[in-house]
């Protein structure tokens, strides 16, 4: 899900999966009680009508008691097996990312209640199940992409002598039978995957084709021997300003989206984040005012003292930290102290917005953040005498600090809330996401070595266009960097003015949400952010997963309400897991020769060249 440039979510008023999550449960725990519901801005749960007596009843829960002990549920004995490590790193790892609070729900309904067994062994038994039909699919794939993976329909209708579909081709518009997409679509639910396809319609079925029509923008023949076959998703940019591709074009509204999308919803929420400062903030003040505080006004902390982090932890690790970004920005990137030091402190104030955003709305604009980060570092850089390519690298270089601070922050923050929900230990938390980060060192430059090897087209770009894997982000930062190191500004002049009309489009957007729009109702406004991710996105595949996806489990949580509450995110995160390995047993088997490259079929694929 990376590829798409930012991390979807459930988003903030589509609770469906768990609200039905938590029914299932309380059927199991009291079967005498009523729907249970979910306080998402608050982060507390509600425990509607206690037994026998208060139907109409409600105890609000503080968060010392998010989870009512079951006095009738059985005491599970703690077992370290190979169910329990990889349902908890399946479930856990790819639903905290999606919805902390659910996830908590999740994870306790296999260990709590009368039937927690029962209910573990067929959640497990689903994700297992999905698991391993995705990663059999995304593998088998590889040998017939045309009649298992991509779907060229408008292909399909052309060489039949349906000419005109040539154009469903040309604008990419195919179905990719993609699991981890239709997984997240099952996770991330109405709004943020209809906000992703609408844009996508939005982008490449409506405003590029407009351009190519008049000469604003241009693609690029295919083959002779295709009449009409074009290449419309190049990043072209021989003359940008004056022949533009329409990837291009529709880059600059796409991040205007990103960025004023955002950042509109924070200022949308500031109030909020002004009373958490400042709740942060006053003990620190009080004692260097040596003025003593009420008790009652601080956040109180339902872990015990000796599990907490102490404070000389954390600031020693931000420290150290801090000192060898500055070593490695330095020796690998020549980047010097001063604009490390810069991108630093500016990485930790996006970082608050990223969390911010989505802790709000469950979306986090990580792709915004490292652009507005570039525009910044372009602008101490761009009068230094630097030459235009160090320029551009320390552009790219300073926005990954801050996409990274940030994607962190966010993740980190719904994991430490799954994990508080279910009161585990704050300094076990800690030790564990250090021993993560670790190994993810390691793993992360092994994967990307591998995957690097087997497609060597991540780092061509002139294969960018034919590539397996678009990477939005690469050419939104490439463009970014080339825009602010130029000497003159190379956007087209329709690509700006659209731009700015998107941006104000937005922030109107959600102004009226914030002021007009009654909070239930939220779900209903298209959400800028998701769009603009499909216009810097050069495929339509993935949000039309999405949308699939998020239709399917609806008509699926309305008609088999309890089905839906049982397996939903047990088959949502199997999928997302298996084609995720399995993309990497794909690349082993390319580099070791025998992958679908070389021995699959291109039938189905267009000009009956092998599309995988």
């Amino acid at each position: 899900m990376s590829n798409t440039g930012t991390t979807f979510a459930a988003s903030a008023g589509d609770q469906d999966v768990p609200n039905q999550t938590i029914n299932s449960i309380e059927k199991d725990v009291k079967n005498d009680s009523e729907e249970q519901s979910l306080e998402a801005d608050k982060g507390e749960i509600v425990d509607l009508s206690q037994r026998h007596n208060s139907v109409n009843s409600t105890l609000l829960l503080s968060h010392e008691e998010q989870f009512p002990i079951d006095e009738d549920g059985e005491i599970e004995t703690q077992q370290f097996t190979f169910r329990a490590v990889f349902t908890g790193c399946v479930l856990g790892g790819i639903i905290a990312a999606s919805n902390a609070v659910a996830a908590a729900h999740t994870i306790r309904s296999l260990h709590v209640g009368k039937n927690a067994a029962a209910n573990a062994r067929k959640k497990t038994k689903a994700l297992i199940l999905a698991f391993c039909f995705a990663i059999t699919w995304r593998c088998t794939s590889e040998y017939a992409p045309g009649l298992m993976w991509d779907w060229h329909w408008g292909w399909t209708f052309y060489r039949l002598g349906w000419s005109n579909m040539i154009y469903v081709e040309n604008w990419n518009f195919i179905w990719e039978w993609t699991p981890a997409f239709i997984g997240a679509g099952m996770l991330t639910g109405i709004n943020p995957s209809y906000s992703f396809f609408s844009g996508a319609i939005l982008a490449w079925a409506i405003i590029a084709p407009s351009l190519v029509t008049t000469g604003k923008a241009f693609g690029e023949a295919v083959s002779a021997k295709y009449p009409g076959y074009m290449n419309y998703m190049g990043m072209v940019l021989e003359d940008p300003v004056n022949k533009p591709s329409p990837r291009y074009w529709l880059l600059w509204p796409g991040v205007m989206l990103l960025l004023v999308g955002a950042f509109a919803e924070l200022g949308a929420n500031y109030k909020t984040l002004w009373a958490t400062f400042k709740l942060v903030m006053r003990p620190i003040f009080s004692r260097f005012r040596k003025v003593d505080i009420n008790e009652d006004d601080l956040i109180q902390d339902p872990a015990p003292p000796h599990e907490l982090v102490p404070w000389w932890m954390w600031s020693g690790g931000l420290v150290i930290s801090a000192f060898f970004t500055c070593l490695v920005m330095g020796l690998q990137y020549n980047m010097n102290v001063g604009i490390s030091i810069l991108a630093i402190v500016f990485s930790f104030i996006l970082s608050i917005i990223g969390a911010e955003s989505y802790g709000r709305t469950n979306i986090n604009p990580v792709t915004s953040i490292g652009n507005a980060l570039q525009l910044i570092i372009g602008g101490t850089t761009k009068h230094h005498g630097y030459p235009i390519p160090k320029q551009q690298l320390l552009n790219i270089s300073g926005g990954m600090l801050a996409l990274g601070a940030s994607e962190q922050s966010a993740d980190m923050l719904q994991d430490l809330k799954t994990t508080h929900l279910l009161r585990a230990s704050p300094r076990v938390q800690f030790y564990a996401q250090l021993i993560g980060a670790l190994v993810s060192i390691f793993m992360s430059a092994g994967i990307y070595i591998l995957f690097s090897e087997a497609y060597p087209c991540i780092n061509d770009l002139s294969l960018a266009a034919k590539c397996s894997f678009p990477a939005p982000d690469v050419g939104a930062y490439r463009a970014i960097a080339v825009a602010v190191t130029s000497p003159t500004l190379p956007i087209p002049p329709s690509a700006g003015y659209t731009a700015i009309g998107f941006g104000i489009f937005a922030a109107l957007l959600t102004v009226i949400k914030y002021s007009y729009i009654p909070a239930d109702k939220h779900v209903f406004v298209p959400n800028p952010v998701a769009m603009g991710i499909a216009f810097i996105l050069n495929t339509t595949t993935y949000p039309t997963a999405m949308a699939f996806g998020a239709t399917m489990v609806f008509f699926w949580k309305k008609n088999y309400p309890v089905a839906f509450g049982m397996y939903c995110y047990a088959v949502a995160a199997g999928f997302i897991a298996g084609e995720g390995l399995g993309g990497i047993v794909g690349a082993v088997l390319q580099i070791a020769g025998v992958s679908g490259s070389e021995y699959g079929t291109a039938v189905g694929c267009p000009a009956f060249e092998y599309c995988g």
